[in-house]
């Protein structure tokens, strides 16, 4: 089977063409979608069997749940038991956009999108293209990022292409993703609510709307093997490149920079390609490597934006070993390094 590839134009939706590939939704195959955080790989959500494709092609562990997305708030009452007043809130201030909430599920939520949860995580995507195709569908959908299970997610078509060409349907083209990182997801059957995964929606724009929030233990630290995740992204490798990382994490700018540079010399001299995620400010000083840029350090939407393509770029050119400057793990900064630590195995050098 061939993907075949549609391109969306955002700003001027055909709805003939978008047609289509709701059509192929409907029959229950399965379809990459743009969202403004990164592609996902769609599916009817209330149609287990079409979701049991989700996880065959992308090979995905049968225990990590799936976000189910929607075009309209009206649906949400029909996916989950009961709505917390917080989550109102949130839904009225911060949807559409890249939040997920984890709230009760209802009766017609499918087993195998909670992965026997009594929970179920709902968000509705900012990205016009995505909620239209939603619309036209007229089913919630289904949609773990479009990627092999474990490598970097997926921000532009192309990388669909690159690790999902000849197992789905259809991609649909809408161009690069905005945010570059998956949903903030927040737990709402709790209180106080606690963060699972950070995003592009901050602790501290939820913190001002609803006050305090926990932040899960496991975001830059490991679950246990026998738990079950209530996120994606919880449990397993994620986003991880063909090559091995490492993160070099230190206060002083100086100091990352030097260990970064002793780290490089040892691996090439031990005969490995090295490639080094750098920033802005610091790209200059490492002549004699293949240092590629995030971006400015003190623009971490920035950073976030381009991690996933940085990642797949250093596998592209054959690197065996990525070395990787850490940022600040403050707002957005949580969510790269929640990424980076995850692609790195937990493999964190302090200096």
């Amino acid at each position: 089977m061939k993907t075949k590839l549609i391109k969306i134009d955002p700003e001027n939706i055909d709805l003939q063409k978008l047609k289509e590939a709701a059509d192929i939704l409907r029959e229950g195959e399965i379809v990459a979608i743009p969202t403004e955080t990164v592609y996902g790989l769609g599916a009817d959500a209330l149609n287990p069997v079409a979701v049991e494709k989700i996880f065959k092609a992308k090979g995905r562990p049968s225990d990590n749940p799936l976000i189910v997305h929607i075009a309209d708030r009206e649906r949400v009452g029909e996916l989950t038991g009961s709505i917390p007043e917080k989550a109102v809130v949130l839904m009225d201030k911060l949807w559409p956009g890249p939040l997920t909430l984890v709230m009760k599920k209802s009766s017609i939520i499918p087993g195998v999108i909670t992965a026997g949860l009594d929970t179920v995580a709902i968000r509705m995507p900012e990205h016009p293209v995505a909620r239209e195709l939603i619309r036209l569908a007229d089913v919630p959908v289904a949609a773990p990022s479009a990627n092999v299970s474990g490598r970097p997610s997926t921000t532009t078509a192309q990388h669909v292409l690159d690790d999902l060409d000849g197992k789905i349907q259809m991609v649909v083209d809408a161009g690069s993703s905005r945010v570059g990182l998956e949903s903030t997801v927040l737990d709402v059957t709790v209180e106080p609510p606690v963060l699972l995964r950070p995003g592009g929606i901050t602790p501290g724009q939820l913190e001002a709307l609803i006050g305090p929030i926990e932040i899960d233990r496991t975001i830059l630290g490991k679950i246990s093997p026998e738990n079950t995740p209530k996120a994606p992204g919880m449990k397993y490798t994620h986003y991880s490149p063909e090559a091995q990382v490492v993160i070099v994490r230190s206060k002083d700018m100086k100091k990352q920079v030097d260990k970064v540079i002793e780290l490089a010399k040892e691996n090439k001299k031990a005969g490995r390609s090295v490639g080094i995620c750098s920033t802005e400010q610091t790209a200059n000083r490492y002549s004699g490597f293949l240092a590629l840029s995030l971006g400015d350090r003190n623009s971490p939407e920035t950073i976030a934006a381009r991690l996933f393509a940085l990642l797949r770029e250093f596998d592209g050119r054959g690197v065996e070993v990525i070395i990787a400057e850490a940022v600040e793990e403050h707002e957005v900064g949580l969510a790269i390094m929640n990424r980076l630590i995850k692609a790195a195995g937990y493999h964190v050098i302090e200096v």
